[in-house]
């Protein structure tokens, strides 16, 4: 191909910081040509390829696209509902239980469309979601979702979650939201055979992810890991999260959690686990080895007074640690740049200040949640990697005095993105979205917020 005929090559040039997620230097910027990054430049360097627009980053703190791996989309339309207000995650669950079997698919359009907005606002340029809940007529939960996104232009991995266990059953949800197992494993297939890219680049892919040991059968467990082997697809669930949990697994299989799991086929380096607070050294050692992948949800878990997860030890035993802000029913937000500064903080009350730093927390954000999620195109600034890159402006009182632009962003307290690109085009621009009405979508996400609501009171 001749040069003519290429993309135009864009020069991200001269950052106020870089953040690469693998201590390349690219102080003087990256090149952008197509979908990907062609060329990163050393300080006091220029670019080594002919450069057709040069857009000046002098105001901007650029970093890796931010990946959220754990949440729950629908759950934009359940934020501080009073009767649910502090409670731990059992109590909690079976009060929003009661209202979320109203859902409809108008209900799950706009939640999930708010929620990646609202993530892609905050730098997100990647998305993953777990929904589980399927009340009669939302069976084609993931459909709806999947055409929700489609107009937003982010990453995403769906996950096709599941409930079977219900309350006749020994169960947590109700018999409203739950499907019979057949339904599930044919839905699974279905959605994975419609909806799964495996290429490099890939714009959405799906795993599979029962809810939670206390909400399906190990039938379900078993036959989900092998339909993932079988599909070479991820598998997804919570897992210990509260000591309620450890708690239920002992008394219904007579196991701790992770015991559980791995009867059902299920520690492997495919396998990506929410939360992940209450393991003990051990077990930590046997997830490491494993290579599981974790979402750490530090807002999440402070909100419902869950605990603190072991990142450093986790990390240190070979698991991927990634970011996640969790359902928007459980944090209240969907701010991935926000939940960086809640882990350092959060993390801090555990390990050192020299051992949990801004880039470490970044680091989570970026290439650690891009390996959660199993992508090698994604979540770092590296030649050959996707152009998937946020620039955060700096030009707040909250900047004002700041010496280090990197740390900055997250000490600071940096709340919202000034520019995103995914895949070499820009989807966000002056903090807004080339594409979406914010305010319309707002004005129905939240009339639909309060029919349901109002309906499950």
């Amino acid at each position: 191909m001749s040069y003519e005929s290429q993309p135009s090559s864009i020069w991200l040039k001269h950052p106020l910081g870089v953040f690469t997620a693998n201590d390349l230097d690219a102080t003087n910027g990256i090149v952008v040509q197509g979908q990907k990054i062609i060329e990163l430049v050393p300080a006091n360097a220029q670019p080594l390829v002919p450069i057709d627009k040069v857009i000046d980053c002098t105001e901007y703190v650029i970093t890796p696209g931010l990946i959220n791996t754990h949440h729950h989309f629908y759950q934009t339309l359940t934020r501080c509902v009073p009767s649910a207000l502090n409670k731990p995650l059992f109590p909690w669950l079976k009060t929003l239980y009661q209202i979320w079997k109203h859902l409809d698919e108008s209900m799950l359009h706009s939640a999930s469309q708010l929620a990646a907005l609202e993530l892609m606002l905050s730098g997100a340029s990647t998305i993953a979601d777990h929904h589980y809940v399927f009340p009669k007529g939302l069976e084609h939960a993931i459909d709806v979702q999947a055409n929700a996104l489609a107009s937003l232009g982010c990453r995403a991995t769906l996950t096709r979650g599941s409930m079977s266990l219900g309350e006749k059953s020994g169960g947590l949800p109700p018999e409203t939201v739950i499907q019979q197992e057949q339904v599930i494993l044919d839905d699974s297939v279905r959605v994975i055979k419609q909806y799964h890219k495996a290429q490099e680049g890939a714009m959405l892919q799906l795993a599979l992810a029962p809810c939670s040991p206390f909400s399906v059968s190990t039938q379900l467990m078993q036959d989900t890991a092998r339909l993932a082997d079988q599909y070479n697809v991820r598998l997804h669930t919570h897992l210990a999260e509260t000591q309620d949990e450890n708690n239920f697994c002992l008394q219904q299989f007579g196991q701790r959690p992770l015991d559980y799991l791995e009867s059902c086929g299920w520690l492997s380096d495919k396998t990506w686990l929410a939360h992940g607070i209450h393991f003990t050294p051990q077990e930590i050692n046997r997830l490491g080895k494993a290579k599981v992948g974790i979402a750490h949800c530090p807002t999440s878990n402070m909100l419902l007074a869950s605990g603190i997860c072991p990142t450093a030890e986790l990390q240190d035993a070979g698991c991927h640690i990634g970011l996640a802000v969790d359902g928007s029913a459980s944090n209240d937000g969907s701010n991935m740049i926000q939940e960086v500064r809640q882990s350092l903080l959060q993390q801090r009350l555990r390990y050192p200040a020299k051992t949990i730093t801004p880039e470490r927390v970044l680091g989570y954000a970026t290439a650690g949640s891009a390996a959660v999620l199993g992508r090698e195109d994604i979540g770092s600034i590296a030649v050959g990697k996707q152009a998937d890159v946020a620039l955060f402006g700096m030009d707040e009182l909250r900047f004002s005095g700041a010496g280090d632009p990197v740390a900055a962003i997250v000490q600071c307290g940096a709340h919202r993105v000034a520019k995103l690109m995914i895949a070499g085009k820009w989807v966000i621009e002056d903090a807004q979205h080339a594409e979406v009405r914010q305010h319309e979508l707002m004005d129905l996400h939240q009339s639909l917020a309060k029919k349901l609501q109002g309906i499950g009171a």
